[in-house]
């Protein structure tokens, strides 16, 4: 009698035992799961780019450009200064092998790609085996890549004889003032020709379309250079910019309308 009499008196709560924790104690205990967020953060992301309206096609494609033009130090792709990747280095990342993406796939993409944004080849290893590599054949942010692009040293180097770089009114606004800008990118690009006419270079949504002067940009010592899928490239002057000075004309294409701007629009601005 005395043991079970002992054993209920153990389980009656007493004034020494510490009470349950409230809430607001549960609330900033550290929890066990948080202690290696900083690890997981240094992982390689599984993450596709893109939009989550995107088809899973597009979203594989935008994030195969975002690697090779951009994330390939950050995803630690080992990238030649040429721009190219082996693609068994690519087909590893988390990226793309969370998606089962495949050499098959691969060849895919870079077939149906309208703008032409990449190169693939095969080259022979120390081994004397084949190896598969792939670039981005323009619009690298990369400041250690150098593409083998080719010079354009007059108008006639450039095969539709045009160069055209097309932007929104929003964006416009800015450039009127101080030109084009390379931005974060390693060239300013430019279309040979306007939306419909050309395969790379230029957005569809663009409304605004400046034309550039490139014999008087060449003449002031700009370079110019056409890359692979034959988009017009410049790094612009030594601050990255091609100056209003060089705009020749300005057209903006609405609604099936299309209206010249005025020279004095952007001419008067220029410093």
């Amino acid at each position: 009698m005395e043991s079970s009499a002992a054993a209920a008196d153990s389980a009656i709560p007493s004034s020494s035992q510490p009470p349950p924790p409230d809430q607001k104690q549960q609330k900033n205990r550290i929890k066990p799961q948080n202690k290696n967020k900083s690890d997981s953060s240094s992982q390689p992301s599984s993450k596709l780019r893109g939009l989550p309206k995107d088809t899973p096609e597009v979203r594989i494609s935008k994030t195969l450009s975002w690697l090779l033009r951009h994330g390939a130090q950050s995803e630690k792709l080992l990238m030649r200064p040429d721009g190219f990747v082996k693609v068994n280095d690519l087909l590893s990342n988390q990226r793309l092998k969370s998606q089962n993406v495949d050499f098959g796939m691969l060849k895919g993409i870079v077939a149906a790609d309208a703008k032409q944004r990449y190169g693939l080849i095969s080259e022979k290893n120390e081994a004397g085996e084949d190896e598969w590599w792939i670039k981005a054949n323009q619009g690298h942010s990369i400041k250690a890549v150098k593409l083998e692009l080719r010079p354009i040293l007059a108008i006639s180097d450039i095969p539709s004889g045009v160069a055209i770089h097309g932007t929104d009114k929003q964006a416009w606004e800015t450039i009127s003032k101080q030109g084009l800008s390379k931005m974060k990118r390693n060239h300013i690009h430019l279309a040979q020709g306007l939306t419909g006419q050309t395969i790379s270079g230029m957005r569809k949504s663009a409304t605004v379309f400046i034309y550039v002067n490139v014999a008087l940009a060449i003449s002031d010592g700009i370079k110019f250079f056409l890359s692979d899928n034959g988009v017009v490239l410049s790094e612009g002057d030594k601050t990255g910019l091609l100056s209003p000075r060089y705009f020749e004309k300005v057209e903006v294409r609405e609604k099936g309308a299309v209206r010249e701007l005025d020279v004095g629009e952007w001419q008067s601005k220029d410093v």
